[in-house]
């Protein structure tokens, strides 16, 4: 028999004496940062959670200092903690600013008064204590009041994740996953780990990463080696970082269904612009169905719950909040961005969001250039489908700021595994020439989610793979997923032998869709640059930290 300790039987005598608050005091002697009757965060405090009889309430904080203004016979200190967007303003006598500088970290113990009229901050915190808890050099730290460039900061990812926007950001993405999580458990999804590390290249064109376990020994140039993963024996035969989970969510599909997954996936591509990283957060969704209709309805319920639940959060106004220059006096610009997202989110949330056909998007493309409406550096054309400022154009016309899903797109741009548009009504052999998929585009950022219903035909499948084989890569990401087989054609079909089982041994109608959740959160914040929304950007030239 294990005997309790002194200290916790003096605890329990205590808690069986005294009432909880006397017991709550005693037992945060052990632990000075719980010391205070209101152990907060700045968004309790801000937010007005911290009430009591009386004006004046005990309160104690620990944050990192933003600003700090020195006076006389006065200190101002700006402290943040992540919980908010905002800051809290703390008063200190001279003695007690004495030490400080932007980027320690200090606590706080005071009364939570009322300020001054006129003030921004209807309460502020009157400093009785201050703790240094970590010292930061103001001269060598590296993130500073004044304004600093994006690019800038993305050099310093592990320091920018302190900043306001960047904790909100930060939130956000947490919030979203719960409620996502929570979306599809209470309609009987599974939520699955699919492998990082794949034995198929499906992207092809030098868009995927190979996985080695060493590096070769060579004395020449770094950028003038030439890596052959068959010659890493480790896996046996080369292996590749994920373009998508769609391919493994299958398999377990044919075992429960309806799945999902969220998680990182990789793609190679040497591009450098504002929609483009290498790593980034996918959520992927396969169900038995038969319906292209069905996979849209859940997609647009998806997106339209999770704007609902966060709107019940603070995240829309601190978004808002957020667009406000470091000085804090509006502008014309800082105006109009917190128009845009108001107005993001407002159209997310109305309803049905338009659906037309590529054939009709491709006509839309043509009207306008054949009356002066609009011109392109790309000619619309059907046979190389959409580019960026043709998904833009069609986005606004058709949407008018809502999402729109285009559909049907020819198969001929489109991957492999996709079921043909005729099949998703009749067994007949007569092949229709688009495919049973869509694209959802969004005003500005465009495609935020691809899907389609899946080849469950193993012979029909294994001609679509042999039609492919060889082919140039896809100009479409299609289900923002894997579009091609490698480029050695042998290779590519035996290493997905293991695919073409699943129709082999009885396969089920299906179909699934890819979300990119990092694109989604650079619309829904209205930042223009997906690098500053991926906490730790991964891209062409870049890999910090």
């Amino acid at each position: 028999m294990v005997l309790p300790s002194y200290r916790a039987r003096r605890l329990l005598q205590l808690h069986r004496r005294c009432n909880t608050s006397q017991f709550s005091i005693y037992h945060n002697r052990r632990n000075p940062l719980r010391s205070s009757p209101h152990l907060s965060t700045i968004a309790d405090a801000l937010h007005g959670q911290i009430k009591e009889d009386g004006r004046n309430v005990a309160v104690e904080v620990l944050g990192s200092v933003r600003t700090i203004r020195k006076q006389k016979w006065r200190a101002f200190l700006e402290i943040g903690d992540g919980s908010t967007v905002h800051g809290l303003q703390a008063v200190l006598s001279p003695s007690q600013a004495q030490g400080l500088s932007t980027g320690a970290s200090v606590l706080l113990k005071g009364m939570w008064q009322a300020s001054p009229p006129g003030k921004e901050q209807s309460h502020e915190l009157h400093a009785e204590e201050v703790k240094v808890v970590g010292v930061a050099d103001s001269e060598t730290y590296p993130i500073q009041k004044k304004f600093q460039t994006p690019e800038y900061l993305r050099t310093v990812p592990h320091l920018r994740l302190r900043l306001p926007t960047q904790s909100l950001l930060t939130r956000l993405r947490s919030e979203s996953d719960f409620l996502l999580a929570q979306y599809f458990r209470d309609r009987g999804f599974l939520r699955l780990q699919p492998p990082i590390i794949t034995s198929s290249d499906c992207e092809g064109a030098g868009e995927v990463f190979s996985v080695r376990s060493k590096l070769p020994v060579s004395t020449a140039p770094p950028e003038t080696q030439r890596l052959d993963v068959r010659d890493d024996v480790f896996f046996r035969k080369p292996k590749y970082l994920t373009v998508s989970s769609q391919l493994h969510l299958e398999a377990y599909m044919h075992g429960h269904p309806k799945v999902w997954t969220f998680s990182p996936t990789f793609r190679a591509e040497k591009s450098d612009t504002p929609r483009h990283v290498s790593e980034f957060w996918m959520l992927e969704v396969e169900l038995r169905s038969q319906s292209l209709d069905e996979v849209m309805d859940i997609v647009e319920d998806m997106i339209k719950s999770l704007v609902q639940g966060l709107r019940r959060g603070s995240f829309l106004e601190e978004l808002v909040a957020s667009k406000v220059t470091p000085d804090r006096k509006p502008t014309q610009e800082s105006e109009e961005e917190q128009h845009l997202v108001r107005r993001r989110w407002a159209n997310l949330l109305k309803a049905p969001w338009p659906r037309i056909s590529y054939r009709q998007a491709i006509e839309i493309l043509h009207g306008s250039v054949r009356s002066g409406e609009s011109t392109f550096d790309h000619q619309p054309s059907s046979a190389t489908g959409l580019q960026l400022e043709h998904e833009k154009f069609v986005a606004a016309k058709v949407g008018h700021g809502q999402p729109v899903f285009v559909t049907d797109y020819p198969r001929s741009i489109k991957p492999f595994y996709m079921l043909p548009s005729s099949a998703k009504h009749d067994h007949s052999h007569k092949e229709s020439t688009t495919a049973a998929c869509f694209d959802l585009l969004l005003p500005d950022v465009c495609e935020v989610v691809g899907g389609s219903l899946r080849e469950h035909r193993l012979p029909q499948l294994e001609a679509s793979m042999l039609a492919k084989k060889g082919a140039p890569g896809s100009p479409q990401q299609g289900d923002m997923a894997c579009k091609d087989l490698h480029d050695q054609q042998a290779h590519g079909i035996r290493s997905l032998e293991w695919y073409t089982d699943l129709r082999r041994y009885g396969s089920v109608p299906h179909g699934g869709f890819g979300f990119g959740f990092d694109r989604f959160l650079c619309y829904l914040s209205g930042i223009g640059s997906i690098k500053d929304v991926v906490p730790w950007p991964r891209h062409y030239g870049r890999c910090d930290c």
